[in-house]
């Protein structure tokens, strides 16, 4: 029995979406625990995983068979019928290369020509590419097993010989399997075993994998009830009947022990594949070439122009690093990628369209910034070639571009002019199901309460600095998960469910930014399917690690908006003060950009707006670019520990000291504090002798934690900086602290270019004001948070932010001068962002007044721009002020039947124009006669939330804004507050409501609810819904209550309490535990602590242990509510406010 062998060849893993739930690394260490020689893959009419598995077979020593259970339509791949909803089955393997490269062509056109509802193929297509493919007759799902169970005994017959007849008898087989609870694949079967004997046509057996192990039959249960969005209690959903993992031979062996040749057949089709894949190679598209240039000659005669543009004249450093580079470039075999992107980046610059400065750490290459790929010079900023590549690197090197996110589509677009349609494309991703989705997923299917679910999903960890903790990791350290699993056994349920779920790859979609780009047809590498949206129009079937694999150029080739937005602010200060700005050759030594760093103004700033950013910056007062460049890299989580030290050296008010005298050189920029992974690198070289290769390696090692390779490295480092006359134990120390630097180390060269983006940006912000706030709202123009966001900071900035209005306004967002004389401007609100006009609409409006000038009346409006109004879009632009200077609001939007009642007269006597608009004076129509109705400033209001997303001209809950200060969260706080367990109050206005009803019968309701600077979603379960459902109405001024939950970065705050603002009497008790502030939302002059009622001295001891180990320069204060009043009490301790600080914090208080 030991012996037995058997192949499985139908199986399916998880990238047989939310059907499969087999991992690959799963399957293929199952088949080698068995013993098994060799392993199929055959998901449901795709290629995704093909790759992977190859990959995961060869490592385990199993042969890898790629295959693919395809969709065959009932008639031509191109039919869209009821019929066709529900395609046969049919299983494809292949042989060799020649079967792989058709079963890339397959997949292919079943996806971009047969796509409906499944992707499809037919019997044409499958005889044009059969060479190569080994088919056998699949599931119950397939042609054969319908016309058995239709007991058309026959059209089996005659679909038998024709499928034969396609692939050849020696690759066609009929498929059996071993499911006895299904009792048609029992009938099939006895069938299937006859016809073969009749016809002569082999037998193989599998078993339809669906899972790796047997005991992951209901584990599998839920996935397809999370697809399927049924609950595993519901008898009438689909169930797989039977198991359907990954059995050993010996089960196999048993299961057909009267047809042993279906088993023998398994074997003969292993021995049948011979799919070597080829990997690593360099399959660099061939770039055009001019008459007498090679890649080598033409990108060096590119670098020399360069020179001259950038240096004006070679020096003796540019010419050493530059032959430098050119020689581990042309060693590679990657002059061609060079060409390639530097073309395409001075196609976007020859069509002005804003490219980026860089990004990543192809600006530390010399070759790229001489060639125009890059911005930054990589002398000047001491960037380093190795840390973008060296000779030892394996795989092509990233060099990723920053473009107009509104023109990034021609960027592409050229692409695909030069190199061909089908040598372009998308690079797929996969979703897969994390630790808190999982528990949600589960908790669902299994019909878990809401409130269950939520406070398991709560008490999973969120990702830690973007990682994911594995569940199983979680269980075994979370205290609070581990109560749950051991005291409550509805959790343990759903926490062992969702253990076995994570990591499942639940959806395909589009990378946002990556490109590949082929030397051949992409159908000789890859399978394609369509985009589901953007700027291409297909995208891989192998995700970014299985291209690379292969060896096809990627490119990531991201569209930014802050470019658009930079590119609008030139456009509008050119239109408006006739200057023209070169964003490229900007002095990086302004004043005034400093100056508005230092007051903390970066609202609108790449990478400087976040609230604690602004703390930083403004304390920091940058005065050099360097600072910037520094303060990019140190805002993140792990860096931000030095912050303080930085800013403090910085400003005198910490000395200076380094690791080393010989450490003094590469951490002299950044006052004697490692930031960049750089630094690190060039330390090694000026202390130990390192080459530019090895102190890249050391980077590597220490930055992936790779044991072996860290100590080699460090005795070599010891040895070079005992060489150099640095004592041992203190060479063995600075290793050991630079090791601990490494693990959140930043790239100086995408440091340094994403600065470049932020200085630009703040300079813009600096000199026009008013021009780049409104290409800023301009970009946000249907995201209302955001423009709420940048309305406010244009009113702290003193730019007014007008309703539209048809002479002043155009589609975007425009700067008008204020037509008095003075030197002020104000913001028009874009006509375009008005809802019911849109921007063609408001295009056409513009139009027509830039050609025949202002509208000098209502009846000339309407005249001029008939053709654009109905009755929807003058009611919008009545109600949101569009048309305010023809008269009072409220008489206008009563008179809009008058209007369209108007333009129809004047159409009738125009019946000949010609034009798009009608022209001033040519209809003898009486004038609109307004009717006086009495003005309702609330009701005007209420028609800008409406129609414009906002309120503009004034704020309901302005008038509350004093009586509430300090006993209300703001909205915008709270994506920087971890979701604390006490309740928060918050006050705004209910925007919508939406009423359900739930199983139980009750009715509860979710409210969208908004203050001056954000908004929340409110879910008010039944108890407290049912209590004041008077409350919830739109327009409602209301004091809330309640806790924060947080879910896939989306807060809600789930409902305790509520009061009418103005109405009810407000509680005067403080929330029990209010949540502590984030150090975001301190004030610059203290920290406040604010105790529980029954706080003791224990309490406050543990408070100040906290407190003492986080110094800083920020004063503490304590507040304490007893009998009714606030006590306040200022310690002589300052503090530096931190997320460890604040969650030591929150435990000792109960949060």
């Amino acid at each position: 029995m030991a012996n037995k062998q058997f192949v499985h060849l139908h199986v399916h893993s998880h990238y047989s979406l939310l059907d499969g739930l087999g991992k690959i690394d799963e399957l293929t260490e199952a088949a080698k625990s068995m013993g098994m020689n060799a392993l199929a893959l055959s998901d449901h009419g795709v290629m995704y995983g093909a790759i992977e598995f190859y990959l995961s077979c060869k490592d385990r020593g199993i042969k890898p068979i790629i295959g693919q259970e395809a969709y065959v339509a009932r008639g031509s791949h191109k039919d869209k019928n009821t019929a066709e909803t529900k395609p046969y089955h049919l299983l494809l393997l292949a042989k060799n290369e020649e079967g792989y490269k058709n079963l890339i062509k397959l997949t292919t056109i079943a996806h971009l020509e047969g796509h409906y509802y499944r992707p499809r193929i037919d019997r044409d297509l499958l005889s044009r590419y059969s060479k190569g493919l080994i088919a056998t007759s699949a599931c119950l799902a397939s042609e054969t097993s319908a016309h058995i169970l239709q007991r058309d005994l026959a059209a089996a017959e005659q679909t038998i010989n024709e499928y034969r007849e396609i692939f050849s008898p020696d690759s066609y087989y009929l498929e059996l399997q071993h499911h006895p609870s299904i009792s048609e694949q029992h009938l099939v079967n006895q069938h299937l075993i006859d016809l073969s004997r009749k016809l002569k046509v082999p037998l193989v057996a599998t078993n339809d994998v669906h899972y790796a192990r047997s005991e992951d039959h209901d584990t599998h249960d839920l996935l397809v009830c999370v697809q399927t969005g049924k609950l595993v209690s519901d008898s009438k959903r689909m169930i797989y009947n039977g198991d359907f993992s990954l059995k050993s031979p010996e089960q196999m062996y048993e299961h057909f022990r009267q047809t042993p040749s279906a088993i023998e057949n398994t074997l003969k089709i292993a021995d049948l594949v011979n799919l070597e894949i080829p990997l690593d190679q360099n399959l660099l598209p061939n770039f055009p070439l001019p008459e007498g240039e090679t890649e080598e000659s033409l990108l060096e005669k590119w670098c020399r122009e360069g020179i001259k543009k950038r240096y004006g004249r070679e020096t003796p450093q540019i010419k050493t690093r530059l032959n430098y580079e050119l020689e581990i470039v042309f060693k590679m075999g990657y002059p061609g990628y060079f060409l390639i992107v530097a073309d395409l980046v001075n196609f976007a610059r020859s069509r002005n369209i804003y490219v980026g400065p860089g990004r990543g750490s192809a600006a530390g290459s010399l070759i790229a910034y001489l060639t125009g790929i890059t911005d930054i010079d990589p002398l000047k900023y001491g960037l380093m070639f190795e840390r973008f590549l060296d000779a030892s690197r394996i795989s092509m090197p990233d060099i990723d571009i920053d473009f107009e996110d509104t023109r990034r589509a021609e960027v592409i677009e050229f692409l695909r002019q030069k190199y061909g349609q089908n040598h372009v494309a998308g690079i797929i991703t996969f979703g897969t199901i994390m630790a808190r989705a999982a528990v949600r997923d589960v908790a669902r299917v299994l019909g878990v309460s809401y409130a269950k679910a939520d406070q398991i999903a709560k008490a999973v960890p969120p990702p830690i600095q973007g990682r994911h903790i594995p569940l199983a990791k979680t269980l075994s350290e979370n205290a609070e998960l581990q109560q749950l699993y051991t005291q409550d056994a509805e959790a343990k349920q759903v926490l062992d469910g969702a253990t076995k779920l994570e990591g499942t790859v639940r959806h395909a979609s589009q990378h946002a930014s990556a490109i590949v780009l082929t030397k051949e047809p992409l159908e000789n590498y890859v399978s394609v399917q369509l985009a589901p949206g953007g700027d291409v129009h297909q995208i891989t079937q192998y995700s970014m690690g299985p291209i690379e694999k292969i060896g096809l150029l990627k490119m990531d080739i991201l569209g930014l908006a802050n470019l658009t937005v930079m590119h609008q602010a030139v456009e509008i200060i050119e239109a408006v003060y006739q200057k023209k700005i070169d964003i490229y050759n900007l002095p990086l030594d302004d004043k005034r950009t400093f100056e508005l760093l230092g007051r903390g103004e970066t609202t609108g700033v790449f990478q400087l707006e976040s609230a604690g950013m602004k703390r930083y910056i403004k304390e920091l007062k940058p005065s050099r670019f360097e600072d910037i460049i520094a303060m990019v890299a140190l805002y993140r989580p792990g860096p931000m520990q030095w912050i303080q030290s930085f800013l403090n050296r910085k400003n005198g008010k910490e000395p200076i000291t380094y690791l080393h005298p010989l450490a003094e050189k590469s951490l002299k920029e950044t006052y004697g504090i490692p930031v960049y992974q750089e630094e690190v690198m060039q330390l090694a070289k000026d202390m130990c002798g390192f080459t530019g290769q090895e102190a890249d390696t050391l980077r590597k090692a220490m930055g992936k934690k790779i044991p072996k390779l860290m100590n080699e490295m460090k005795a070599k480092f010891v040895a070079g900086a005992m060489k150099n006359g640095v004592e041992k134990r203190q060479a063995e120390s600075i290793f050991k602290q630079l090791e601990d630097f490494a693990a959140y180390a930043f790239n100086k060269s995408h440091s340094a270019c994403y600065a470049m983006i932020a200085y630009q940006t703040a300079y813009l912000k600096a000199h026009y004001p008013d021009c780049f706030m409104a290409a800023l709202m301009t970009s946000d123009l249907h995201n209302i948070d955001r423009l709420s966001i940048e309305i406010a900071e244009c009113e702290k900035m003193g730019i007014k932010v007008l309703p539209p209005d048809v002479n002043e306004s155009f589609a975007a967002f425009a700067v008008v001068k204020d037509s008095s004389g003075s030197k002020n401007s104000f913001i028009r609100f874009g006509m375009g962002a008005i809802k019911n006009v849109g921007e063609a609409a408001a295009k056409r409006i513009v139009e027509e007044r830039k050609k025949s000038g202002p509208y000098q009346s209502l009846e000339d409006f309407l005249s001029r721009a008939s053709l654009v109004l109905n009755k929807k879009v003058l009611e919008s632009l009545t109600k949101s002020g569009s048309l305010d200077r023809f008269g009072k609001r409220s008489d206008l939007v009563g008179a809009v039947e008058l209007m369209i009642k108007y333009i129809s007269n004047g159409r009738h006597k125009n019946q000949d124009q010609l034009s798009i608009f009608g022209h001033s004076g040519t209809q003898e129509l009486a004038k609109i006669k307004l009717s006086s109705v009495s003005e309702d400033k609330t009701l005007y209001l209420t028609w800008e939330r409406e129609l414009l997303g906002l309120y503009l001209s004034d704020h309901p809950l302005k008038r509350f804004q004093e009586s509430l200060r300090g006993k209300v969260m703001e909205i915008s706080q709270l994506k920087d507050l971890p979701a604390p367990e006490q309740p928060i109050r918050l006050a705004g206005i209910v925007t919508s409501v939406k009423t359900i009803t739930t199983k139980s019968g009750e009715q509860m309701a979710f409210a969208a609810f908004e203050d001056l600077g954000g908004e929340i979603e409110l879910v008010i379960f039944p108890g407290v819904f049912n209590r004041q459902k008077d409350l919830w109405q739109n327009d409602a001024l209301l004091l809330v209550e309640g806790r924060l939950s947080s879910r896939d970065g989306e807060s809600k705050l789930l409902l305790e309490q509520a009061w009418r603002l103005g109405q009810d009497q407000l509680p005067t008790h403080s929330v029990a535990a209010r949540p502590l502030r984030s150090r975001e939302t301190q004030t610059d002059t203290s920290y406040t602590v604010e105790l529980p009622a029954k706080a003791d001295r224990h309490l406050v001891a543990q408070i100040r242990s906290i407190l003492e180990r986080h110094p800083g320069q920020v004063p503490v204060e304590l507040r304490l509510l007893q009998n009714g009043q606030v006590k306040s009490l200022r310690i002589k301790l300052k503090v530096q406010p931190s997320v460890k600080m604040q969650s030591d914090l929150a435990k000792v208080l109960g949060a």
